[in-house]
């Protein structure tokens, strides 16, 4: 397993840069992964759907289904593209701190 650098503070990393311990994020690991993610400044938005993300983690052990994701947070899949270019699975989900997920959000 790889490490690296996010938020100030040496983490455990998978091949996709997927952190290994959730319980370890912060918004200074969430800047730094979405920098890794082509996103280099996090808007209101991007925030709003990391939350969410974590949010429903926390509570459920896994993320939510793609459709459920953008119902409940009022964004389109294009504009969760927008946000995240390589996707709410890979892009979003790594950013918020979530394992990689295994099958569809």
């Amino acid at each position: 397993m790889a490490t690296q650098t996010l938020g100030g503070k040496e983490m455990e990393v998978d091949e996709d840069g997927f952190i290994q311990k959730p319980e370890e994020w912060d918004q200074g690991v969430a800047q730094d992964l979405a920098k890794t993610e082509g996103v280099q400044d996090m808007s209101d938005n991007h925030w709003k759907l990391v939350h969410y993300l974590r949010d429903y983690y926390l509570k459920f052990g896994m993320a939510p289904m793609i459709r459920k994701l953008c119902k409940e947070t009022g964004f389109s899949l294009k504009e969760i593209y927008e946000m995240y270019p390589s996707g709410p699975a890979k892009g979003a989900c790594k950013v918020a701190g979530l394992p990689k997920p295994t099958g569809c959000v």
